[in-house]
């Protein structure tokens, strides 16, 4: 599939990437129905968890699944997906070792689309042409990297275009409007709206300050747009769902609902009985 060239006078329109998962399952998305988008670190709560957790995840109703690029100095993570983290380093998780996990969960069955979201400085040391074409071959369908703004985001984007990966940029609460079309335009297929100003996990934002939050960027933006952070109760969830929003991640808490599993079974029975009820909301 051809790329649409880009035509905006600042330059950070994205192309759309060529079809894969991601932009397939957008597409092809039955009308009202909302995705319920988990978050997962490789290698946690144990090593060789992850082919399974994903997979749980997926059969406990996962529209797609973000999969985290462990870093040891995160700038969004609240203390549960940095404890997660650096648990995820010590079971030796490495962006190698997450992309090899990625291409043998693909080949287990693996069929949501899959994101990869980290920070831009592994990808840096990898190599960015290297990275999007191993993470594309391997089976990953795009990238959410929230320290990285669309002004310096070709490092990334580009290679990513070319191997039809997907480049979602964040938007805050405390977006202007001009930055949050900005935001749109260099997103390939959709954004990631932050329900709070801060780190993951810490608090929630209040109903009515979301509701008019997330009312702003749909009046301003023409891509679909998700919500992440704080988010991890059934009635979250359905408050996202019954918003502008077409989808809700849900990341800290699927973390805390596992990192006491002692093994990899344990850990899959607990983040199933996490999710189900989510996707039931």
């Amino acid at each position: 599939m051809a790329s649409t060239p880009t035509t905006a006078a600042d330059g950070l329109s994205a192309p759309h990437v060529p079809s894969n998962r991601l932009a397939d399952a957008l597409h092809q998305r039955p009308a009202g129905r909302k995705w319920l988008i988990p978050y997962l670190t490789p290698e946690f709560p144990t090593a060789g968890a992850t082919v399974p957790l994903l997979l749980a995840l997926q059969s406990a109703g996962a529209d797609a699944i973000e999969l985290g690029l462990p870093f040891s100095d995160p700038l969004a993570d609240g203390p549960t997906i940095q404890a997660a983290s650096n648990r995820a380093l010590a079971n030796g998780a490495s962006v190698r070792r997450v992309i090899e996990r990625v291409r043998e969960a693909r080949a287990a069955g693996l069929t949501v689309p899959l994101l990869l979201m980290g920070y831009i400085n592994p990808i840096l040391r990898y190599g960015a042409q290297a990275f999007a074409h191993d993470a594309a071959e391997a089976g990953a369908d795009g990238l959410i990297l929230p320290d990285l703004p669309p002004e310096e985001g070709e490092v990334i984007a580009a290679p990513a275009r070319t191997n039809g990966l997907s480049v979602v940029y964040l938007i805050a609460p405390t977006s202007s409007d001009e930055r949050i079309r900005q935001i749109d335009r260099a997103s390939s297929d959709f954004s990631y709206c932050v329900s709070v100003t801060g780190v993951t996990g810490v608090k929630e934002a209040g109903a009515d300050a979301l509701s008019s939050f997330l009312g702003r960027v749909a009046r301003l933006a023409e891509k679909p747009f998700v919500v992440g952070f704080g988010l991890s109760r059934p009635e979250q969830i359905r408050a996202v769902w019954d918003g502008p929003a077409f989808g809700a991640v849900v990341g800290s808490a699927l973390l805390r609902a596992i990192e006491t599993a002692p093994d990899t079974e344990t850990a899959v029975q607990s983040a199933t009985q996490f999710l189900r009820p989510l996707r039931e909301a």
